[in-house]
């Protein structure tokens, strides 16, 4: 199971909550990737705070990850390999779309 999305907000607090909600919708279409949230939030959030704050510019962040294992029906007996990753950067504001 894989998953892979993009966020962009105006402060660090904003991504964070961004990343969450999207986080959040992830495990609603795979669910065991619940056991993984926490990591992998911890990740986004500690990439995030490493940004700088600026009033002009937004904070994007791209993230994806990936749990494997093996399976009997439906459900994960094992989980084999997991696999997180986070880009966060600042990108210039659009003037249009600053929340």
């Amino acid at each position: 199971m894989s998953y892979s999305f993009q966020v962009r907000a105006a402060t660090k607090a904003q991504a964070k909550q961004k990343v969450e909600d999207e986080f959040v919708k992830v495990v609603g279409h795979q669910v065991y990737h619940e056991c993984d949230k926490a990591q992998a939030m911890a990740a986004a959030n500690a990439f995030i705070d490493l940004v700088d704050e600026d009033s002009t510019k937004d904070v994007a962040v791209n993230m994806s990850g990936s749990l494997c294992g093996r399976w009997e029906g439906s459900d994960v007996v094992a989980i084999e390999s997991a696999n997180v990753g986070v880009t966060a950067y600042l990108v210039a504001r659009e003037p249009d779309k600053a929340e």
